[in-house]
């Protein structure tokens, strides 16, 4: 051996990833205390070195598509690395899939999107299909018999995978297909064709283009019906036992998100249901749209913490120059920089699902599609700086920082990129008046404690053109965050965003809070316990 190894951090492992002081604080508000201990046992769970494996495993040994079996019959199934089974046991017992529509207890979206946001941090991909599988609840109930058949399956904290008849599972997953090759976001542009069998079933012929998790056991697709464009559920496998038609043509080669299959079906003479009333197919699938976009906004916290967390441990571990790296201040002014804006992001996640649990409607409504069009692109430059504090050792697979980075765009495409989140809140302004009065009534229950808050909600009544969507929800989602910092953060850190991101006291990149930030405080609030 020619030298001794020293000044390299320890593993961050064997820790409490629910230990989050902002986090903790906002499950508590927003109405679900008694969740907190649950909490707790999956943040240890997801501390472990064996659930860091799972994560590791389940992105090396990446999905495969089996076409055909070995006598030739075609299967259409994807086979997953037995890590990938495993994470997604411990989020369907820990009810982040579906349970939280049945759980009659007060806060139970908020308890399951924190739920969510803590086990995101060991593996991105495999909340894929979980979040799919909440979100097609309430999008189902608009057929009460299906709704009634599989609400108690969806809703299940048992995994139970494999393609088999749905009665005879413990619990079912769900996904959705939308987009095709042609239209993209534009799902009006679709060709896929529903025809009516005459049986009350219907006959799907056509394609999705990217059709993720597809061994889940239903999917709402959108299809066109003699009526107009239409939501249908398509199961894999029918009542009878026999498989459905869902051909998959391949499976995706993704950017990140590797340890799920997204995939190209083709559907000729599949049996499906109708959901919803025929030619309102998005208005019906619009719920689950929603709630898929709120799974985003948390995801893309959940991601900015978990860079967070690893950019103070390295930094915590290593010296340069004689002197620890998160001493340095050039370093603690970006590590606070970065902390700023994991907790603005996990606050406004918070806020979101109590605005589900609570029925906030026209709050919901502006608030989900700004959020997303915001936290989802803040993710990359948090991560990529982040990854920048570890230096080369971030660049290395064995560090997870490469895993976090290639999946950090994903939830600023999936469901809308931020274009389409944009223009739909342009479009909720002028179709709905009554959801900006909502929203300013959030921004303004901080009116009068800071002034630089007070006048970005006071310029947010002016009334945008469509060319400057973006300048404005950019602006909304600050101000939003900034009043839920003002009133329920440390004052320190309110201070900080509110001077930087609304007061405009603060650089174009991160590290450049104002010399009146106490950095070391907010970096020691943000470290992992």
């Amino acid at each position: 051996m020619t030298h001794e190894v020293f000044n390299q951090p320890p593993p961050l492992v064997d820790y409490d990833v629910s230990a989050d002081a902002a986090l903790l604080a906002a499950v508590a508000r927003e109405g679900a205390p008694w969740a907190v201990g649950d909490l707790h046992r999956l943040g240890k769970q997801a501390g472990t070195a064996s659930s860091q494996l799972w994560a590791d495993e389940a992105n090396r040994f990446e999905p495969r598509l089996m076409t055909h079996d070995r006598y030739g019959h075609r299967i259409d199934e994807v086979e997953f690395h037995p890590s990938w089974h495993q994470l997604m046991s411990v989020a369907v017992g820990a009810g982040l899939a579906g349970a939280a529509w049945t759980d009659g207890r007060r806060g139970a979206h908020v308890a399951r999107a924190a739920g969510l946001f803590v086990w995101s941090q060991v593996e991105a991909g495999h909340s894929c299909p979980v979040s799919m599988t909440y979100a097609v609840v309430p999008a189902l109930r608009n057929n009460s018999a299906l709704s009634k058949m599989y609400d108690p399956l969806l809703t299940s904290r048992e995994y139970d995978p494999g393609l088999r008849t749905p009665a005879a599972k413990r619990g079912l997953l769900a996904g959705m297909g939308m987009t095709e090759k042609q239209g993209g976001s534009d799902v009006r542009a679709n060709t896929t064709a529903a025809t009516p069998a005459g049986d009350g079933t219907w006959r799907l012929r056509g394609h999705k283009w990217f059709t993720s998790a597809p061994m889940c056991d239903l999917f709402l697709v959108l299809a066109q019906a003699p009526g107009g464009l239409s939501c249908f559920l398509v199961p894999r496998v029918l009542p009878d036992g026999t498989r459905n038609v869902f051909r998959i043509q391949r499976l995706k080669d993704k950017l990140g998100n590797r340890s799920n299959a997204s995939s190209e079906p083709e559907f000729d003479d599949t049996v499906a249901w109708l959901v919803g009333d025929e030619g309102r197919g998005v208005r019906t699938i619009i719920e689950m749209v929603a709630m898929t976009r709120l799974d985003c906004v948390t995801g893309s916290a959940s991601g900015m913490r978990a860079a967070l967390s690893q950019a103070i441990h390295h930094t915590r571990h290593r010296s340069a120059f004689g002197r620890v790296l998160a001493d340095q201040p050039a370093m603690s002014n970006v590590l606070a920089d970065l902390a700023i804006e994991s907790e603005a992001a996990t606050l406004l996640a918070m806020r979101l699902a109590g605005a589900v649990d609570r029925g906030e409607q026209q709050f919901k409504r502006l608030a989900i599609a700004i959020g997303k069009f915001w936290v989802c692109k803040r993710q990359p430059a948090v991560v990529g700086e982040a990854l920048e504090c570890l230096g080369g050792n971030g660049y290395v697979e064995d560090s997870g920082l490469p895993r976090l980075y290639r999946d950090a765009p994903l939830n600023s495409i999936w469901e809308g990129s931020g274009n389409v989140q944009a223009l739909d809140v342009l479009r909720t302004l002028n179709r709905d008046p009554e959801s900006l009065e909502a929203l300013l009534a959030e921004m303004s229950a901080a009116s009068g404690a800071d002034r630089r808050l007070d006048a970005a909600v006071t310029e947010l009544k002016k009334t945008p053109d469509e060319s400057q969507a973006r300048r404005v929800v950019e602006r909304m989602a600050l101000v939003l965050q900034g009043s839920l910092l003002v009133r329920h953060a440390p004052p320190e850190v309110a201070d900080a965003f509110c001077a930087t991101r609304l007061g405009g006291d603060w650089g174009h990149t991160f590290g450049t809070l104002p010399t009146s930030v106490h950095t070391a405080a907010l970096v020691d609030r943000a470290a992992p316990a």
